[in-house]
């Protein structure tokens, strides 16, 4: 009895505020509508040990209720999240705090574990809802009407002209994934690559792949650590892997960069940060569900930590771009992809497992929307060399 008083003192409360496309249905046949529109979500909640989950209803705490079947929600994903963050936004002051980065340990063991728990989900369950190159990164729309497929082979090559890429350079993908850039640097460039991940799954698929497009000649996948690559490059890339170091870690790993780069080599880090400034976490428990349930021990840091970091590990930014409106757009075609091919991938993996990917993809199309978290890619080279070897324009970028 006193669960459902809070209920509908804050259901009140809430409707007073904003009208929210929810329906809420109780165990006990109440049903309690948000707007006068048709509801685009509905929550229904199965007892009243439930009702705390409303209450109080974060990303994260809402997001765990579904994860963990203590709620069923219904509707599209993305309708999902904005009632959510609706929820949160006009709740009261719990739902909003912040929370300040946790200290996290690093080490080789916990971080093949962490990339394992990622990426070893299946190959089949990523290429259900990637394009067919299974590139899992920000994609680059040149034009914005480009299809994922175009824009993730647009976003490789933007990379690799960034980065000069010429005939015969030797170039490191640190965190290769599948092997798409590796693969596209030999056929289009004629350069050594070598491909990096922690991911068996991913090591696998890339080796395959690579005898595929007839490259093996050229291009080398290893299961290694990058703090254990040894040797020199023309050429470094990082493209979605950066989050997994840990922002105390990140100047060494500036500096493992610089040190396996040529004297007058280019490197390129393509990565997520955040946006607050203070190192705290996405609003209304985001970043506590993802560092529960997607990224374990995974880390944002913000551009000027980033920038500092590099500087710290030796390297001069030389190019820094803002992907934020791309990724927001890749998040959301992998979201739809997702949501369409939801049949086949509950095959492929248990209903848990499903329902985290179901809601993470478009709970990252919200945070991109909203300026929560951004994507840059920045190319660097070793500092303190003459400023002759640097171009004098960007123009070479889109040649």
């Amino acid at each position: 009895m006193f669960n459902q008083i809070r209920l509908n003192a804050w259901s009140t409360g809430v409707r007073n505020r904003v009208a929210v496309p929810l329906r809420v249905e109780l165990w006990n046949g109440q049903r309690l509508d948000f707007s006068s529109e048709p509801p685009r979500v509905t929550i229904r909640v199965p007892n009243a040990a439930a009702v705390r989950y409303l209450l109080s209803p974060s990303l994260y705490n809402l997001g765990t209720a579904y994860v963990e079947g203590a709620i069923d929600v219904t509707g599209r994903a993305n309708d999902m999240i904005a009632v959510v963050g609706l929820l949160a936004a006009n709740s009261g002051p719990r739902a909003r705090l912040l929370r300040a980065l946790r200290s996290i340990t690093h080490t080789r063991a916990i971080d093949a574990a962490a990339v394992s728990y990622h990426y070893d989900v299946s190959n089949d369950f990523y290429a259900a809802w990637l394009d067919p190159a299974m590139v899992y990164s920000c994609a680059y729309f040149e034009n914005g009407d480009e299809t994922l497929a175009q824009a993730q082979r647009k976003k490789i090559d933007h990379i690799l002209t960034k980065i000069d890429l010429r005939p015969g350079h030797t170039l490191l993908d640190i965190g290769c994934g599948w092997g798409a850039l590796v693969i596209r640097a030999a056929q289009r460039h004629g350069a050594r690559c070598v491909g990096i991940t922690l991911s068996e799954n991913q090591a696998r698929h890339a080796r395959a792949q690579v005898e595929r497009a007839g490259v093996g000649h050229l291009v080398e996948i290893r299961l290694e650590d990058y703090r254990d690559v040894r040797g020199k490059f023309d050429r470094i890339t990082s493209v979605g892997m950066f989050e997994h170091v840990g922002v105390r870690h990140l100047p060494e790993y500036f500096g493992r960069i610089n040190a396996l780069l040529a004297d007058d080599g280019l490197a390129m880090n393509h990565g997520l940060t955040t946006t607050n400034t203070n190192s705290k976490t996405a609003p209304f428990g985001a970043g506590e569900f993802i560092q529960r349930y997607v990224f374990p021990h995974g880390e944002l840091a913000h551009l000027g930590t980033v920038l500092t970091a590099m500087q710290e590990g030796g390297l001069e930014a030389l190019d820094v771009e803002n992907l934020r409106r791309h990724y927001a757009r890749t998040c959301a075609l992998w979201t739809d992809n997702f949501e369409a091919k939801a049949e086949q991938i509950k095959l492929l993996t248990d209903p848990r497992k499903f329902r985290i990917w179901h809601v993470y993809l478009a709970g990252c199309t919200y945070a991109f929307e909203h300026d929560w978290i951004s994507l840059y890619q920045v190319v660097c080279g070793k500092a303190g060399r003459a400023p002759g070897g640097i171009a004098w324009s960007r123009k070479y970028m889109y040649r």
